[in-house]
């Protein structure tokens, strides 16, 4: 699976620890996300997107927001004047699920437009 078959994709409910991916999982679909990196421990993915100002800052996040309510599944965003970080996690799983890198893809490609 690549970038764009996970970025065509749509969030499904998981819940339980059935949902969460193994580390061979882990690693495979990272690999097909550029600049994603595990955090916490395995537990989250996150990337850091640099933009011009804050103007194009804030047109990110709500862009970001408006797909995750859509996906309905959220990241933790961290922003600042010409940065943003994205972290995805399934709390439910208690870890990483498909979701996660589903929404990944998805940011990536709201900026590959």
């Amino acid at each position: 699976m690549n970038a764009n078959d996970l970025a065509s994709r749509h969030c499904q409910p998981r819940k339980g620890k059935e949902h969460a991916l193994d580390a061979a999982q882990v690693v495979e679909l990272l690999q097909q996300l550029p600049d994603w990196q595990l955090r916490g421990d395995g537990m989250a993915i996150a990337k850091d997107f640099r933009f011009s100002d804050f103007h194009h800052t804030l047109g990110f996040i709500n862009a970001v927001g408006f797909m995750a309510n859509q996906e309905d599944h959220h990241p933790d965003l961290e922003a600042g004047y010409g940065h943003c970080q994205v972290l995805w996690s399934t709390h439910d799983v208690g870890g990483l699920s498909l979701n996660d890198f589903i929404c990944a893809a998805r940011v990536d490609a709201l900026l590959a437009r």
